[in-house]
């Protein structure tokens, strides 16, 4: 067992060539040679960057790496979201309250709910590719036309947000991406989703933010506990809404060029349909929605792999680098949409295992047979080498997709 260094921190290149552009690239490095090490954000933190299977696997279950930042280490920390009331959801919390936040949230994800919107999921595909075939001939960006609208149409229905709202909003969440309008960004939903509580209150419907202001307003009758506080009500709206969409996103874009970057497994999966939702696995291990977990800190000195990480260290789990382990997964860069992806970590594992991992494969799976069936000749505008990433740690997604409709 190596003991880390307090004064250690590796001088890697983490910019937008080195990382955003090519972040399995990036951890490959990182893994062949410090596959636990201490390197420099661009907000100038430290955090120690796991980037092997075994050792990233473990640590996404070691409740010795902490999420409330209330309980770092001897200094008092916060959220910037905290300032208008929207921290309070269950990826910032740990233990019995993020059980209790995760309980009251689950019902809407399970996969019997996740089964009964596969038709309305199908609606939506049928009339984005009808919408798609009027541009035969000609060149669109696959990101507006297909790959965001469907999850967010999925996600505004099943949470109730109203039709005249969800272009604002889809607006906002992108522009969280900038962090000069980030902080304006959660202003505005916050006050945003307090109006829309009220209006569900007031009349209330047959979708998830109805149901949550129900469980608010229904707990803590006769001197039961409350299952859930305003702010917190707030709170979990405001992650459904800001993580509810964006990776299932990712996940069709990326997965859409890397079956046209690899033109016999996208043949294989036109000729046999049934192996989609093994391809839908291969194609979260091999594109990697989200280039890591979020953010967790150390409690206390924590082992992981042969390095003890000190207290109140933060650590970046690197679950993409995961999928891309060869100790794991043999060829790991090569796509193969009949692989065994058993225990990949693209909706990561233990606690925080992505809630909305049923609903995203669905919409994939869906999504990805419908397109390759109705436009078999679909083809990359650019070339790949042009293709840009949006510049975030967290999120692993194109800023366009152009292709040509044939």
């Amino acid at each position: 067992m190596v003991w880390a260094m307090a004064d250690e921190t590796l001088s890697v290149p983490f910019d937008e060539d080195s990382y955003y552009q090519d972040p399995a690239g990036f951890f490959a490095q990182l893994r062949e040679s410090c596959p636990i090490a201490p390197v420099q954000m661009p907000d100038s933190r430290r955090m120690w960057v796991v980037t092997r299977y075994a050792d990233v696997r473990g640590a996404l279950t070691d409740p010795r790496l902490g999420k409330d930042v209330h309980r770092f280490p001897g200094r008092s920390l916060s959220w910037p979201s905290e300032a208008v009331g929207l921290h309070a959801h269950m990826l910032h919390r740990d233990g019995p309250d993020h059980t209790r936040l995760r309980r009251l949230v689950q019902q809407a994800f399970t996969p019997r709910r996740v089964a009964q919107l596969r038709p309305r999921v199908e609606e939506i595909v049928a009339g984005l590719l009808d919408e798609m075939a009027a541009a035969r001939g000609g060149t669109i960006d696959l990101l507006d036309a297909y790959a965001r609208p469907l999850p967010i149409t999925v996600l505004f229905e099943l949470l109730g947000v109203p039709t005249p709202d969800r272009a604002w909003t889809t607006a906002a969440v992108l522009d969280y991406d900038d962090r000069a309008k980030s902080e304006r960004v959660v202003r505005e939903l916050a006050a945003y989703i307090t109006d829309l509580v009220a209006a569900k209150r007031a009349e209330p419907g047959d979708d998830l933010i109805s149901a949550l202001v129900r469980a608010r307003d229904d707990s803590g009758h006769d001197g039961a506990e409350a299952q859930l506080s305003d702010v917190e009500l707030l709170s979990a709206i405001f992650q459904l809404i800001m993580a509810g969409f964006d990776t299932t996103v990712n996940l069709i874009a990326s997965g859409t060029l890397a079956l046209l970057m690899h033109p016999q497994q996208a043949a294989r999966l036109r000729k046999d349909p049934s192996l989609l939702p093994a391809a839908v696995e291969e194609l979260l291990r091999f594109t990697n929605p989200l280039n890591h977990a979020t953010d967790r800190f150390t409690t206390e000195d924590t082992p992981i792999g042969d390095v003890v990480v000190p207290t109140g260290e933060w650590v970046l789990l690197a679950t993409s680098s995961a999928n891309r382990d060869p100790a794991q997964y043999p060829d790991p860069d090569r796509l193969d949409v009949g692989r065994d992806t058993s225990g990949h970590l693209a909706f990561g594992h233990g606690i925080h295992y992505c809630l909305g991992a049923p609903l995203a494969r669905m919409e994939a799976e869906v999504a990805l047979g419908a397109l390759l069936a109705r436009f078999p000749e679909l083809s990359l505008a650019v070339p790949r080498e042009e293709l840009r990433w949006r510049p975030t740690s967290l999120m692993n997604g194109l800023r366009s997709l152009p292709v040509r409709v044939a």
